[in-house]
Order: structure tokens, then C-alpha cells, then sequence
């Protein structure tokens, strides 16, 4: 019998127990776009549509033999890191990434929860300038990350393109998504890949159900670039992606609820357009 090789991609990251964002967001993305997801878990949150309520972080040295384990067997052909909330954290996976030669790499420099909890120690900030964000293939922050990374005040998509480009020649990232889900007007990603600007453009969908977007997102980037597809193919996906999962949202819960992942064979979904 032929094997087939499926595209492998792999998540460092966070776990949300509410299901809508972290770990739980990243496989359930990388299964709706084709690809199979494994995962190293570098914390536990108790949390749910209204916001975190505790938070364990697992030790180092289990974070590295999660890592371990699956890329001696399983292999990755991209990886995805979103919440590293200590910088012991984040230099113990920098190095593991950076000694197993794991790329591309996509960064989500996840800070804060969508109920506004904070998810990255403010002594952590430095860490993920210094040893991380030079290894990305990619970062992905939304505005207010991008502005606490760089220092930039961002309040325009002009803004976005001077903190991309920060992103890229002075913090040493290969390249950079700004997102534009925080401003005004249409939600507009900048991409920076170190010599030109890319915009990719969506209507503003009216929802409070947008937890776990940013995880979607950078998990989608991950997903493409493990199909093979060149960095902008891959952005361009994502944005489709996450769009269409905002449009297509459902209540859960009475805070702010999760995205449709798999809004593409969810039957009900259809149904319910159709009524």
C-alpha cells in the first residue's frame, strides 16, 4: 500500500480549557486546512468565554521532552509558538527550536487574553525580543503587541508598516504580519518581509465572538507554510481563513466566544444560513 506524506505542523503553546483559543485553537486549525497537528504544552489555564482563572506553568524540562518526543517520531514541517508566559519559558524553547533546526517558524507573541488577562510576564517582553522573535520566520502580533514589542504607537495602517519593518530590521525577525483587527476601518494585516509591504484587507465582521483569533491566525500561516506555500500564499489562507471563521461565529458561553473552525463541514451551519 502507498503512503501518503501529510503535511505535519507543530504548536508550543498555551492550553485553553474553554476550547476557543491556545493549544485547542492551533489543532483545531491545522486539521480544518489539511494538515496534522501535534502539540507541546507549556501551560495549563483554567479559562472560558469570560476570562482566566488560574493559570500552571509546566516545567522546562517538560516543555523540551514534549518537543522531543514528537519531533524524534512524528517530525514538524512548521512550527507555531503562541503562550510562552515566563522568560524561562521562552528561552528553553528558543534553544530546543534553535538545536533540532525547527523552521519555518511562526511567532504569536501572545500578551493578552481576549478578556483582557494578562498571559506574558512583563520581565518576559525582553526575552521574546531577544531570543525568539530573531529565530521567526514570521511574527504575527496584533496592534497592541506589536506596539509593546516595539514601542511604536499604532494607530493607523502607516503605523502598522513602521512597526513591521521594526519588527524586521531592528529586532531581527524575517518577517512581519501587523495585525489590523485593533483599528479603525477595514482589518487590514501589513505583511514586511524585509524589502516590500503586502496588505491583505477584510470587511469588519460586528461579533464579540472572536476568542482565540490571533492563535487561528498564526496557526493558519503555520498550516500553509507546512503545505509548502510560499510566505504570502500562506498569509493570504490565513486571513480567508479566520475571516470566513469570524463571519460564520455561533454563541457559546457569555463572554466572548470562539471562532467557527470548521464552519466548511459543520452541517448545521449550513442549515441555519439556508432558514
Amino acid at each position: 500500500m502507498t503512503k501518503i506524506r501529510v503535511p505535519r505542523a507543530m504548536t508550543v503553546a498555551g492550553s485553553d480549557s474553554g476550547g476557543g483559543a491556545g493549544i485547542q485553537a492551533d489543532l483545531k486549525t491545522f486539521a480544518a486546512l489539511g494538515v496534522y497537528g501535534a502539540s507541546a504544552i507549556t501551560a495549563i489555564t483554567a479559562q472560558n468565554t469570560l476570562g482566566v482563572t488560574d493559570a500552571l506553568e509546566l516545567p522546562t524540562s517538560l516543555i523540551e521532552s514534549q518537543i522531543d518526543a514528537i519531533v524524534s517520531d512524528i517530525g514538524a514541517d512548521a512550527v507555531k509558538t503562541g503562550m510562552l508566559s515566563s522568560s524561562e519559558i521562552i528561552h528553553a524553547v528558543a534553544y530546543k527550536l534553535a538545536a533540532l533546526g525547527m523552521t519555518p517558524l511562526v511567532v504569536d507573541p501572545v500578551m493578552v487574553a481576549k478578556g483582557g488577562d494578562r498571559l506574558l510576564r512583563e520581565d518576559a517582553v525582553d526575552a521574546l525580543r531577544s531570543a525568539l522573535i530573531p529565530m521567526a520566520t514570521v511574527v504575527t502580533p496584533n496592534a497592541p503587541e506589536a506596539e509593546t514589542l516595539t514601542g511604536i504607537e499604532i494607530d493607523s495602517v502607516e503605523d502598522a508598516r513602521r512597526a513591521a519593518r521594526a519588527l524586521v530590521d531592528e529586532i531581527g525577525a524575517d518577517s512581519a504580519v501587523v495585525k489590523g483587527g485593533h483599528l479603525e476601518g477595514p482589518a487590514t494585516d501589513i505583511l514586511y518581509d524585509g524589502s516590500e509591504f503586502l496588505e491583505f484587507s477584510s470587511e469588519r465582521i460586528a461579533t464579540d465572538n472572536t476568542h482565540g483569533t490571533g492563535c487561528t491566525f498564526a496557526s493558519a500561516v503555520a498550516a500553509g507554510l507546512a503545505k509548502g506555500f510560499d510566505l504570502p500564499s500562506a498569509v493570504r489562507q490565513a486571513k480567508r481563513y479566520v475571516t470566513a471563521s469570524i463571519r460564520t461565529n455561533f454563541p457559546m458561553g457569555r463572554g466572548h466566544g470562539p471562532l467557527n473552525h470548521f464552519y466548511e463541514w459543520w452541517e448545521w451551519w449550513e442549515m441555519t444560513e439556508n432558514m
